[in-house]
């Protein structure tokens, strides 16, 4: 299945979690909710030997978070 992502295609995940709840405020999900969103994904699969923790699960809130457009820009001083 090559459309088939996991746990470490966090770009694609943002992606598609942005195009599929395009009103939620990423960071108002708790990581429990999020590996549940994510799960559920069409093309979603987890693979063995790569389970999700909290570092996959924060980059995930903020490519989502930029994907969405409502990350800070960075300053410029």
């Amino acid at each position: 299945m090559p459309d088939a992502f996991h746990w470490l295609d966090v770009d694609r995940i943002a992606e598609e979690l942005a195009d599929a709840h395009p009103s939620r405020d990423p960071l108002s999900v708790r990581f429990t909710e999020l590996r549940e969103l994510v799960k559920a994904l069409p093309g979603f699969s987890e693979r063995p030997g790569h389970p999700v923790n909290e570092k996959i699960l924060e980059t995930i809130q903020m490519k989502w978070l930029e994907e969405r457009g409502d990350a800070e820009p960075p300053d410029e001083d």
